[in-house]
């Protein structure tokens, strides 16, 4: 039994390493093979084939992020509904209410920002 209890924390031990070195053997080889001729062609800024001009520090509108924000929200009401409706045969009276106050508090959330005008283009 010793030996079982044993065995158990080396294949844990041995998972542990593997997850470790998984991840930084490729950046180490990288650093190691990847050639080192840096030059200013290679350093600059390169974009859909245009050459960069100007300043890059340019201040963006936060509404933008705003209606990213809101898209994402509702992006995961979309993820939980699918399968929530896929398996609603199966599922009994608690998952319904559960999915009725998660619609009804994104609905509560979208009036809200309705009525405070966030999602009024200025």
């Amino acid at each position: 039994m010793n030996d079982s209890y044993f065995a158990q924390y080396l294949f844990l031990g041995l998972f542990l390493l593997v997850a470790i070195a998984f991840p930084i053997l490729p950046l180490v080889l990288a650093k190691i093979v990847a050639p080192k001729k840096n030059n200013p062609i290679k350093n600059s800024t390169y974009e859909c084939g245009i050459e960069a001009s100007g300043d890059a520090w340019i201040q963006f509108k936060a509404q933008y992020y705003v209606y990213a924000l809101i898209f994402i929200v509702f992006d995961i009401e979309t993820i939980f509904i699918y399968p929530w409706a896929v398996a609603y045969n199966q599922l009994g009276l608690f998952a319904l209410l559960a999915m009725a106050l998660f619609l009804f508090l994104l609905t509560f959330g979208l009036i809200y920002a309705w009525k405070k005008n966030i999602l009024e283009w200025k």
